[in-house]
């Protein structure tokens, strides 16, 4: 990813803020594994008594007892883990609720910016960070708590096996920052082949066809294997070093188990151990438990550095995609469309696309414009419609930016057919409606407008027929003349119609002409990207653009002629520059 901003930087965490929120969920948490961890210690007690009392006094009720205690013990043990696990799915669930709006909004915006995190990959770290909330590293280190309070028993009894443990937690704790330093490079590199395998994947699944058809399936495969394979083997990598480090702290864990114990009888010995016997047992069995917590962590190291690289990517999007407020509401529009003098990049670029583009168009008007590959045209239209910023003027609708203008307020009065259709996985029917409340009155109404309508009353399930995923049960030309009814539909005042006509045959064309004559009769306001002359007709202006300026604009007729008497005088320059070449020839 690029590299952050550091003005963006100073922005509080969401991510942060929306965890903190789940404090009381950590509390209780929190309480629960002190009183579980403090039962753990309920099965030496058990083994004390049983030593202690009952072979000393031979009595089977005690044992019973005794016995009867430790196992209600036991499940209030495997409740309390149970109550745990699920309170903190709880917390889980509340994180969801929280930000899953806000991700799928940033990935959205980032997507229409073209900035790193558009993709898929933000969903799966959040479901990452999720899912550690109940995850067992996590739930082991809130009984850190209580592995202070062993540590402080430990001394009490002696000193000397405070000391000892301190000192063997040192240790397990520069275990894992060994276990960080040779498990994190390889890990992140894995985690980032990962991705691109996926998305080179998904890539290739979208181009199926154009796989298949040019017989590209081995190369393009062999590369998906390639990527495969590195991920595979940097994961390797990481979980053989992590597998040695993990071996290495529950060998520590175990060593300083047994010696406590050994220590403890030196000490009982010598007569310095506080407590009697009975401590030499229960000093084991403290110490085992003041490094459990960083046992768990190095055991299960590679979670932990996986959602910590999750965060870091998340947060980064989130504090680069900053949430949309909400404006303020205005009126709806008439479709008095001014541009002012444009200049403006795909988003994230520093090269212009579009250099001092102005024009203006009245209610009702149609625009047509014109201008070779590259001219300029999709990024227009892509502005026209508040996708991308400028970088040097504005587009206003009835006065107002159209870029700031809240989407979901705009979008019912605006329509936009892109050069690239897409159509969602749905009936033709929730496409055209644009997948809100279908009103099947404006459904059949854009569908003859297009001329789509007998086309679709054919079809087996009629308007409530699935289109596919993409659109894939229509053909090119169909699935175009979808995307205009739905761009036409409830009658907006301003639609931007990028190459409409691209897959449209003959009678598509006079189809599309006349929806646009027809909305042009009810004040709709047209902005048509073409290289085709059929939309001429209805058109009332034209602009032409080359190399992302403007070289004409004005009525249609008057620009028309101007470029009809351009192209003459640049023929009869070409024929007096051949005629001089064939006399200096001959000459």
């Amino acid at each position: 990813m690029n590299a952050p901003n550091p003005a963006v930087n100073q922005a509080p965490s969401e991510l942060r803020a929306a965890v903190a929120a789940l404090r009381p969920y950590f509390v209780r948490v929190g309480w629960f594994s002190l009183l579980s961890s403090l039962l753990v210690l309920a099965p030496s007690g058990y083994m004390l008594e049983v030593y202690g009392r009952v072979v000393n006094s031979r009595s089977h009720t005690t044992l019973a007892m005794l016995t009867l205690l430790i196992l209600g013990v036991y499940v209030v043990m495997e409740l309390l883990e149970w109550a745990r696990s699920e309170v903190m799915r709880a917390a889980s669930v509340e994180l969801d609720e929280r930000m899953r709006s806000r991700v799928f909004h940033a990935i959205f915006d980032a997507n229409l910016r073209r900035i790193p995190g558009g993709t898929q990959q933000p969903l799966n770290d959040f479901r990452q960070i999720r899912e550690f909330l109940y995850s067992p590293v996590l739930l082991g280190l809130m009984e850190s708590p209580v592995s202070v309070i062993m540590l402080v028993l430990l001394f009490l009894i002696n000193p000397v096996l405070g000391w000892t443990s301190i000192a063997f937690a040192c240790v397990i704790t520069l275990v894992a920052w060994l276990n960080e330093r040779a498990t994190k490079p390889p890990l992140m590199q894995a985690n980032r082949s990962a991705i691109a395998a996926q998305q080179y994947a998904d890539g290739s699944l979208r181009n199926a066809q154009v796989i298949e058809s040019m017989g590209m399936l081995r190369d393009i495969h062999a590369r998906w294997m390639a990527k495969q394979r590195e991920f595979l083997n940097l994961q390797a990598r990481a979980s053989e070093a992590a597998g040695g480090y993990q071996a290495v702290s529950k060998f520590l864990q175990t060593t300083l188990s047994s010696g406590l114990l050994g220590l403890g009888c030196w000490l009982l010995l010598h007569g310095t151990l506080n407590g009697g016997d009975v401590m030499m047992i229960m000093a084991s069995v403290f110490g085992g438990r003041v490094v459990a917590p960083l046992v768990q962590a190095v055991s299960q190291w590679q979670s932990v550095v996986n959602v910590r690289d999750a965060w870091a990517r998340l947060d980064q999007l989130l504090r680069a995609v900053p949430e949309r407020g909400e404006g303020m509401p205005l009126p709806a529009p008439r479709g008095a469309l001014q541009v002012e003098p444009l200049m403006a990049g795909a988003p994230g670029g520093t090269a212009q696309i579009l250099r001092g583009v102005t024009f203006a168009l009245n209610p009702g008007e149609v625009l047509a414009v014109v201008g070779p590959s590259a001219s300029g045209k999709t990024t227009l239209a892509r502005l026209l419609m508040g996708l991308w910023p400028s970088m040097v003027g504005k587009v206003r609708l009835d006065g107002a930016d159209v870029f700031t203008w809240d989407k979901s307020e705009l979008g019912a009065h605006v329509g936009y057919l892109p050069q690239g259709v897409e159509l969602f996985d749905g009936t033709v029917a929730e496409n055209i409606a644009r997948f809100g409340e279908v009103d099947q009155s404006k459904v059949e109404a854009a569908a003859r407008a297009v001329g789509l309508h007998e086309f679709i009353m054919a079809l087996p399930q009629g308007y409530d027929s699935p289109v596919g995923r993409d659109g894939a049960m229509l053909s090119g030309g169909q699935r175009q003349r979808v995307g205009l009814a739905r761009a036409i539909y409830g009658d907006p005042v301003f639609v931007v119609l990028d190459e409409p006509n691209s897959s449209l045959d003959e009678e598509g064309d006079a189809a599309l002409a006349n929806a646009i004559r027809l909305m042009k009769s009810r004040g709709t306001t047209f902005v048509v990207m073409t290289h085709r002359t059929s939309v001429l007709a209805v058109a009332d202006k034209m602009l032409v653009l080359r190399d992302g300026q403007t070289q004409a604009f004005g009525p249609r007729d008057e620009v028309l002629a101007a470029l009809q008497k351009a192209a003459q005088q640049q023929a009869q320059q070409q024929a007096q520059q051949q005629v001089a070449q064939q006399a200096l020839g001959t000459a």
